[in-house]
């Protein structure tokens, strides 16, 4: 299945997109399905959303239509 793959912030520069869509597994983690465009990506810091929800990167992604790729925030 198709699922569209967002990166904000720095992580466009780092995945090399802001947007993709990229074929996926039902049973794919968000955790290989990064490490499938990065190999040894570190994902330290960073959280991703299953269809605008966060999600945990070691928990399958089922019938999602979207991945979304957030880095830490700071602030001042």
């Amino acid at each position: 299945m198709e699922v569209k793959l967002l990166a904000f912030a720095q992580l466009r520069g780092t995945l090399g997109f802001g947007e993709r869509m990229m074929e996926c597994g039902r049973e794919e983690t968000p955790r290989m399905i990064i490490g499938r465009m990065i190999l040894g990506v570190d994902v330290g810091g960073v959280r991703v959303a299953v269809d605008r929800e966060y999600a945990d990167w070691d928990e399958p992604i089922g019938e999602a239509k979207e991945l979304a790729f957030i880095p830490p925030v700071s602030g001042g």
